[in-house]
């Protein structure tokens, strides 16, 4: 007789797909292999799920090759072992040679670092401005279409 006054909660059944494992505000992640530390990611926030890390204000720096690599960027994205960067990104490696350009993705295992987008490469004071780019940092080879370059000569003392 109850039911017919009241009548019980209809309740949907919610599938949630992907939820966060954890949620981190101001972080800094080591990550070590059995000797050394490999990489640091420093960033604002970052959501942590089964398979990646989402991160804001992210700062990635790559110490498991024979030189040290810095990129940082408004939002990144880290699954297994490449670094999906996007908005202002700044690349530097510790022989001087940096880039910037609006993403980046960068395979920590290869070493490579690409972009589809307008970017600006810069050594000293020699400057390269172009449109898409490859960068193997293994080998520090570059390829990239329509590019300007400004070189300067050192002087002979």
């Amino acid at each position: 007789m109850i039911f017919v006054f009241f009548k019980p909660l209809d309740t949907k059944k919610q599938e949630f797909v992907d939820i966060p494992l954890l949620d981190i505000d101001k972080f800094t992640l080591y990550e070590f292999d059995t000797n050394t530390l490999q990489t640091v990611m420093i960033g604002k926030r970052a959501l942590r799920y089964s398979d990646r890390y989402t991160v804001t204000n992210i700062d990635f720096t790559d110490h498991s090759k024979d030189f040290i690599s810095n990129m940082k960027a408004d939002e990144g994205l880290y699954i297994g072992d490449v670094v999906d960067l996007k908005g202002n990104v700044v690349y530097y490696r510790e022989d001087g040679m940096a880039f910037e350009a609006p993403t980046l993705l960068y395979n920590t295992k290869t070493a490579i670092a690409t972009t589809d987008d307008d970017f600006i490469a810069y050594q000293d004071d020699s400057t390269m401005h172009g449109h898409t780019l490859i960068y193997n940092a293994n080998i520090t080879k570059m390829i990239s279409a329509n590019v300007l370059i400004n070189y300067k000569l050192k002087e002979k003392k």
